[in-house]
């Protein structure tokens, strides 16, 4: 049995999180031992008190807000390892996971981190990841990709992220979703999953949804999902997808869900799921909507042709295609065999290839091989 500090940045719950969380159930008290070491608020820190797992408070930041020079941030995770008996602290994201880096050679015991990101790193990212006993990708795309940034080829390997297959399953439909917004029986619902940021792309489906007005009238798209970004252009980005429904006259068929923490059971609720991201490492909510039984348009990026066939088990489509798009999501309103069939033939991918039970086992047989 293994001890292990799970160290996070943030007290939010994304696609991350989720995932690590999958992989503790599956694991606590079977093979490994988690302690969380993270912010003691918000909904993260919630979830580790559902499972009553250990918390050791900590942030990398002093009360003034400043960063923690990385003599400070090294005594605090020392103190953490000693007071917990760890055998190894993982960073549970790419930044974490440079903080971490920084300071692996003034640890007692060795590190490891989750490169959940496609991203640029400068020369100095790249130099504090290498630190590390060892780095875990989510997708062959992803390891490819910081390899080629400089990132050692020997020191990251690739792990898929798991779903508990019994969770996430195919069931009757309710219509809760339909009465919840007032919708007539015969309204289409699609789904868009995610932090509401540009990478997720969410204004590529606006445009979508313009070129689809008149052939798709009853078609209504649900927005789940939150942005968390301060930034002025991501408020900005936000704002212009509604401004996009106004303009040609359906406000009424977008709807905001903002975020949701029943997403097993909203999934069974929608008639598709479409997903047009610029960049996807390992998008976590395709691989719930696949385990659903939910057909699935995506864009062909990242580790997403990893996870599905072209036609075969989703339609995948480029980025920034919004003719592109909206011929994919026509094509599924149009002919819901052929939804059906890819949602079969995904689920099918999902239990033999993603399941959590096995790629659980995978990640601690990769920890395993670092103590």
């Amino acid at each position: 049995m293994i001890r292990i500090g799970l160290l996070f940045e943030y007290s939010t719950l994304n696609g991350g999180e989720h995932s690590i969380l999958a992989a503790v159930d599956q694991l606590q008290s079977q093979h490994c031992e988690f302690v969380a070491i993270a912010p003691t608020e918000g909904p993260l820190y919630g979830e580790f008190k559902r499972r009553s797992l250990p918390v050791q408070e900590f942030t990398l930041r002093n009360p003034d807000g400043q960063r923690l020079p990385k003599e400070e941030l090294a005594e605090r995770l020392e103190a953490c390892i000693q007071t917990h008996s760890l055998d190894i602290v993982h960073a549970n994201s790419l930044a974490m996971g440079r903080h971490l880096g920084a300071v692996a050679d003034q640890l007692s015991v060795p590190t490891t981190s989750h490169i959940r990101d496609i991203m640029s790193l400068s020369n100095a990212a790249v130099n504090d990841l290498n630190q590390h006993r060892l780095l875990i990708a989510v997708s062959l795309a992803t390891r490819e990709f910081h390899i080629q940034q400089g990132v050692d080829a020997e020191k990251i390997v690739a792990v898929y992220n798991g779903i508990d297959c019994d969770q996430f399953q195919p069931r009757t439909v309710t219509s809760s979703l339909r009465d919840e917004f007032g919708l007539p029986e015969d309204a289409i619902l699609s789904a868009t999953i995610g932090q509401i940021c540009l990478r997720k792309a969410q204004n590529d489906l606006a445009q979508a949804a313009v070129l689809l007005k008149e052939e798709c009238p009853n078609l209504h798209y649900l927005l789940i999902g939150e942005r968390h970004s301060t930034k002025q252009e991501t408020i900005e980005f936000e704002a212009a997808i509604g401004e996009v429904f106004e303009a040609v006259g359906m406000p009424e068929r977008l709807h905001r869900l903002g975020y949701r923490s029943d997403i097993a059971s909203l999934l069974n609720e929608v008639d598709l799921v479409i997903h047009p991201a610029r960049q996807e490492p390992l998008g976590r909510v395709l691989l719930e909507a696949a385990a659903s039984g939910v057909p699935i348009i995506a864009t062909n990026v990242g580790g997403s042709p990893e996870i599905f066939r072209d036609g075969e088990s989703a339609l995948l489509i480029p980025p920034a295609e919004p003719e592109l798009l909206a011929g994919a999501i026509k094509q599924l309103v149009k002919s819901p065999s052929l939804g059906d069939q890819l949602a079969r033939n995904a689920r099918r991918v999902i239990i033999e290839k993603f399941n959590i039970q096995q790629n659980a086992q995978l990640l601690a047989t990769t920890w395993e091989s670092v103590v």
